[in-house]
């Protein structure tokens, strides 16, 4: 099947795929080729391609899923490629936000504060998980 993840600045990814995992706002999915379509919405999270015996990981922060005729399309603001995520600004994002969550005397936008947290620690995940 084709994957392609396609973000407002440029096309992340567009190739062929063997399996997807992606985090729903209903949970977590497999697609396999011949999957019945589905339209769903994303949460911010890992998306695992495997290609073959080799794993693709993607940090997905949130978005669209579409898939229908063997061809799955990703539509989202953000989506980094493992391979081009810096850990250490992700390790250093993830200490600031749970610092400002942390901070019960700041004056502090907790659902902001929540989704850098999320955001780093999807990225996080996602530099981790390509060595697997």
């Amino acid at each position: 099947m084709k994957l392609k993840i396609i973000t407002h600045e440029k096309t992340v990814f567009d190739s062929e795929v063997d399996e997807l995992v992606l985090h729903t706002t209903n949970g977590q999915v497999g697609i396999l080729k011949d999957h019945i379509p589905l339209t769903t919405s994303l949460e911010i999270g890992v998306t695992k391609a495997r290609i073959g015996d080799k794993y693709r990981y993607f940090a997905t922060m949130g978005g669209i899923f579409q898939f229908k005729e063997n061809n799955a399309t990703i539509l989202t603001d953000v989506c980094e490629d493992s391979d081009d995520i810096d850990v250490a600004r992700a390790k250093a994002a993830k200490e600031r936000a749970q610092a400002r969550l942390a901070d019960t005397n700041a004056n502090i936008d907790a659902q902001r504060a929540q989704a850098a947290l999320a955001r780093s620690l999807a990225r996080l995940q996602a530099a981790l998980q390509k060595g697997n």
